[in-house]
């Protein structure tokens, strides 16, 4: 059994076969893609070059695979319209491009809430194949919570991670599928990276007073606290130590601190995994309101990524409560 059927066997969801459109100029990559959609279960109707999303209405169906390396103009403007008509048709799409063109390709995609891909392996295609599976059957998309939401982003990438490290020591997995057993497994417990917003009681009351919030702490100190944590990976294998999540929040404290703005494709280098992995976890964290978007008033082609207020004023008290413990945090 493939890497691909492992995968299909975690996440696939039961139901009827959900509509599909594909888009990619490289004819080998159309015909892969074609044959992974139609391995999951998916009616793929169309696979067409790039190039046929500059003509008229699309009528992508319920889900859509567009590959767009490049930033042109033409590209650019037809993924606008893409986006626009994913939104309103409810069409869940699956972008994939390369670093070069992140930002922009990013900035694109304001309505319709994308998977990204960023030089996609296979693997990574299925997975994303597999999270549409498993957002429901025709027509009946499955609203989640942020927490549930979370859960889901471990759950496919531990899969992906499972399933890779198994194929790569030749190990044959049960065709039986189901999750059963793997990390963040249906009555296996899976921490999500939430933060509580707290005060202070009052002493002479029940209620909640919040306090002063602390200031930032001094960005010096965050951006050597990133390079300890990146050292690392020098000594021993990277992924061992991997925690996007703390990366990505780490990283857009100094930059707010320093008066920065952050680019997504800066903050998926910074977040130390693969750049599609990072993009999930923006993606994510910007749903559970810890992060925001931020467009560029002076250029709507771009498009940056904040720390919500909230979450700034979490990490300055938790920095303020650990004192001069942080410069020996990593």
């Amino acid at each position: 059994m493939t890497q691909a059927d492992f995968i299909y066997g975690a996440v696939q969801s039961k139901g009827s076969a959900r509509s599909l459109s594909i888009f990619a100029d490289r004819p080998y990559l159309r015909e892969q893609l074609r044959e992974d959609a139609t391995k999951a279960g998916f009616d793929v109707r169309r696979a067409s070059p790039l190039a046929q999303l500059l003509d008229g209405p699309m009528g992508l169906g319920e889900a859509a695979m567009i590959d767009c390396p490049l930033d042109d103009d033409a590209s650019l403007q037809a993924l606008g319209r893409v986006d626009r008509e994913a939104a309103l048709t409810g069409t869940q799409l699956v972008i994939s491009t390369g670093i070069g063109a992140l930002d922009q390709v990013f900035t694109r995609f304001e309505q319709s809430n994308p998977q990204i891909l960023v030089d996609p392996s296979q693997a990574d295609r299925v997975i994303a194949l597999g999270r549409v599976l498993a957002a429901g059957g025709a027509g009946r998309v499955r609203e989640m919570s942020n927490q549930d939401q979370l859960m889901l982003l471990r759950l496919t990438e531990q899969v992906g991670q499972i399933a890779a490290k198994l194929e790569a020591f030749g190990v044959p997995q049960s065709s039986g599928g189901g999750l059963a057993g793997l990390p963040g497994a249906p009555g296996n417990q899976v921490e999500s990276p939430a933060i509580n917003f707290k005060g202070e009681p009052d002493p002479g009351t029940d209620r909640l007073v919040r306090t002063t919030r602390p200031p930032l702490p001094d960005p010096r100190l965050i951006r050597r606290i990133i390079r300890q944590r990146q050292l690392r990976s020098k000594f021993i294998e990277g992924n061992l130590f991997a925690d996007p999540a703390w990366d990505i929040l780490l990283d857009l404290t100094a930059a707010r601190a320093e008066h920065v703005r952050v680019s997504v494709s800066s903050l998926c280098i910074a977040a130390g995994v693969p750049p599609t992995t990072a993009l999930r976890w923006i993606t994510q964290m910007t749903e559970a309101g810890l992060l925001q978007r931020v467009e560029d008033e002076a250029d709507r082609r771009r498009a940056f990524i904040a720390l919500a207020d909230t979450t700034s004023d979490a990490i300055a008290r938790y920095f303020a409560e650990i004192g001069g413990g942080a410069a020996q945090l990593v």
